[in-house]
């Protein structure tokens, strides 16, 4: 087997070249991922967040086959398939005891080598001992595994702001993230789901994803038609999944009071 491998390394945002890298080595403890499928994070198109780490090997949403297993291994074996995170937290911290596991220190300290845009990556023993790597079920592919880390933010959030069955929400901003919160909010049993995009496209994913009403953000009046579609109520949460000033203020405007705004992306 050959000891060198086939990357995306990152420059900038307008060079990204395919290049030969050593593939890493294994150790105690330590897993061989061959990638299946990659996403691409709306933080790996952020040239000023990731330019300070270039070169290098981008991509956190991954899945793949296990291809080699390192030595004290014994919940995974060759073939299998995994999805796995590229940060765990040490669950055992002050921060990780009281639910705000992003802010412990292992989460920022912990990754897999290089990143998903690569042919192999080598998961660290940490990462397989802090529960970071997941079996794939036969029935969900290496595409529909990729969303799984998106999913956990999303799921995530939603607790942070107290959802519950038969509360309103409503979703500004239709992409990948809008969409996933839509999902969601509406398998945990969400009220009335409204959703705003500039885009026909999105706007129509939104309906199907379990929005009641969708909107183009750029429309006059746009909260108030929001507002009229859930029974002329300010939401008891709105999700803001797009950026700029106008966002904001109409996030403001449309929740109600003791309500919540949560600022995904």
């Amino acid at each position: 087997m050959s000891d060198t491998m086939r990357v995306a390394m990152y420059y900038h945002n307008e060079e990204v070249r395919l290049e030969n890298m050593t593939k890493p080595k294994i150790g105690v403890g330590d897993l061989m991922v061959k990638v299946a499928a990659s996403g691409i994070c709306g933080s790996d198109l952020m040239e000023w967040y990731r330019i300070k780490k270039a070169p290098c090997v981008l991509g956190h949403e991954v899945s793949g086959e296990v291809t080699e297993v390192g030595e004290g291994v014994t919940r995974f074996d060759v073939g299998d398939r995994v999805v796995f995170t590229h940060h765990v937290p040490c669950n055992d911290c002050s921060y990780c005891m009281r639910g705000e596991h992003t802010l412990c220190e292992t989460i920022h300290s912990t990754f897999f080598d290089p990143g998903g845009f690569a042919e192999y990556i080598r998961v660290p023993k940490i990462n397989l001992d802090k529960g970071g790597v997941i079996p794939l079920p036969s029935d969900v592919s290496f595409d529909v595994a990729t969303f799984v880390e998106p999913l956990g933010c999303v799921i995530r959030g939603q607790r942070k702001i107290g959802m519950y069955p038969g509360d309103s929400v409503l979703v500004l901003g239709s992409g990948m993230a809008g969409l996933l919160n839509i999902r969601l909010a509406s398998s945990m049993g969400a009220g009335c789901i409204v959703a705003t995009d500039i885009h026909p496209i999105r706007i129509q994913a939104a309906l199907d994803s379990g929005a009641y009403e969708a909107y183009n953000g750029l429309q006059e009046e746009v909260i108030e038609r929001a507002i009229s579609a859930n029974n002329n109520k300010k939401f008891d949460h709105v999700i803001v999944c797009a950026p700029g000033e106008k966002i904001f203020e109409q996030a403001l405007s449309s929740v109600t009071l003791g309500g919540s705004i949560m600022l995904y992306a």
